[in-house]
């Protein structure tokens, strides 16, 4: 018999969680060795149309306003109802939200596998957070850590490393097959001038933590302008701290050379049409942009943070840099400017690293193999 697994997703934006979370559900779905539902604590977001194609039309909500209000146990109870009638035999959830949230269901709801899920070192979440969160893991019965680096981290935090189950994320290598010949035109819809002279740098990241530590770029893109005067900055993603970036970049004088373009739905065409990428954070888990840089067979300059070590070939695939060094990044920047050619070869690399050890194939077969030894 086939189990029953509930994939519970916070919402449908464009994060690195959620679209993992449904990539995995997408997956799962493939083989038929489960029978898969899907729920949410917020059906918002442009990924609702991803889930609505693969046949979720009536989603399950359990809004939430704070885990410290009636609305809290009023959601729990009622999530709890759906996975008894729904006879769910394994809950898996993807962020902390849906893990402080889902486990509690899951363990009123009596569910046999209830399966966390752990994608961040630190630097997102406030001591009280984290306790919450430890709670939570405790009612899990595995833990599913994107990165050693992640386990690691874990198991610092008392929590017992046979619970810990690392599972990389995985990447559709064909979504990144883009034709070089859209780049001018793409540019174009930004805003961007295109010559042989222009250079694209390109950071994807959420501006809604101070952690993916934007202001290092901008720094660095301001020493490789006064080289490269065609460099353009792009950096991709939304939240509260845009505004305060825009006012930097213009203090910097980088007004005509950085460009924030918010929520992005063609990250494929984006890196397509860069020729470096970065990223700049202080923490991370394990980044599903520098896998994404990688599938595009762009060279990557990235902080030695988190997972990015066991993504990235130091000098072979791009460059590890030191956390807010912005000197190195951008002695790294120029290297690669400096060197079509080379840079080239490292994209090439890159790519062939994520087709070995970054598949979707390669997921969904330890996903399988995890839920088969719960299965009890």
């Amino acid at each position: 018999m086939k189990p029953r697994v509930l994939q519970l997703i916070g919402s449908f934006h464009q994060g690195g969680s959620e679209r993992q979370a449904l990539a995995l559900t997408r997956l799962l779905k493939d083989p038929g060795e489960c029978d898969v539902y899907l729920a949410t604590l917020s059906r918002e977001g442009v990924l609702l149309r991803d889930a609505e194609a693969m046949g979720f039309h009536e989603i399950p909500e359990f809004p939430l306003n704070s885990f410290f209000d009636l609305n809290f146990p009023t959601q729990v109870r009622k999530c709890s109802r759906f996975l008894r009638e729904m006879k769910i035999d394994i809950v898996h959830t993807h962020d902390f939200y849906t893990n402080v949230f889902g486990m509690a269901a899951a363990s009123m709801a009596c569910v046999k596998t209830p399966i966390a899920s752990k994608r961040e070192t630190g630097g997102m979440r406030t001591a009280a957070q984290d306790t919450v969160e430890k709670l939570a893991f405790g009612r899990s019965k595995a833990i599913v850590a994107n990165s050693r680096a992640v386990k690691e981290y874990l198991a610092n935090r008392g929590i017992g490393a046979e619970k810990i189950r690392v599972i990389y994320n995985g990447l559709d290598l064909s979504r990144f097959e883009m034709p070089s010949d859209r780049r001018t035109q793409y540019l174009e819809k930004l805003g961007i001038r295109c010559d042989e002279k222009t250079k694209i740098i390109t950071l994807v990241a959420n501006l809604r933590h101070e952690v993916k530590n934007v202001p290092m770029l901008l720094r660095s893109a301001r020493s490789v302008v006064a080289q490269f005067p065609g460099a353009r900055f792009l950096v991709a993603g939304e939240g509260e701290l845009k505004e305060d970036l825009e006012r930097t970049a213009e203090e910097l004088a980088l007004k005509d050379n950085v460009h924030f373009i918010g929520r992005c739905a063609e990250i494929p065409t984006l890196l397509a049409s860069s020729d470096i990428c970065v990223l700049t954070s202080t923490a991370e888990g394990f980044s599903n942009s520098i896998l994404e840089y990688m599938a595009a067979a762009k060279p990557v300059i990235a902080t030695d943070v988190g997972g990015a070590r066991e993504a990235i070939a130091d000098g072979e695939s791009g460059y590890l840099i030191a956390s807010n060094d912005d000197r190195e990044l951008t002695a790294r920047l120029c290297d690669l400017l400096n060197a079509p050619e080379r840079s080239g070869e490292m994209g090439k690399r890159g790519r062939d690293i994520v087709a070995e050890r970054f598949s979707e194939q390669a997921q969904l077969a330890k996903t399988l193999e995890l839920y088969r030894s719960l299965a009890v």
